[in-house]
């Protein structure tokens, strides 16, 4: 069965590096207050009601990760909604090669990695 894998910022870095796709599941205004990870996709998942739209953030998601078997990662503020998130690709989608950043955009500022402001 597999599994959502944690990856600390440093592990992050080097995915980038190698041209893993990065997904921020956040919401503008937090892309806004904190900035994002240089060159991720910005695909909100909840908004600030904790509400989804899964058919047209699935649509959206597969022009970024085009097959179940190519690795990603997934961002939020804490970790906490990209592990649901995660686990549902994981479950109800068959994803193969899901990871979150451990700790989410509060320690990867934190460790005062780069971000960008768009």
């Amino acid at each position: 069965m597999n599994r959502l894998t944690d990856l600390p910022p440093k592990s992050v870095e080097f995915m980038i590096k190698d041209g893993v796709a990065m997904i921020d599941i956040r919401r503008p205004d937090e892309w806004e207050n904190t900035g994002v990870i240089k060159n991720a996709h910005k695909l909100t998942f909840f908004d600030s009601f904790g509400n989804h739209d899964i058919p047209t953030w699935l649509r959206n998601f597969e022009k970024i990760v085009t097959s179940k078997e190519e690795p990603f990662v997934l961002i939020c503020a804490h970790a906490n909604r990209t592990r649901v998130v995660g686990e549902f690709l994981i479950q109800q989608h068959g994803y193969k090669n899901v990871a979150h950043l451990a700790g989410g955009m509060a320690l990867w500022l934190e460790e005062r990695k780069e971000v960008v402001f768009e």
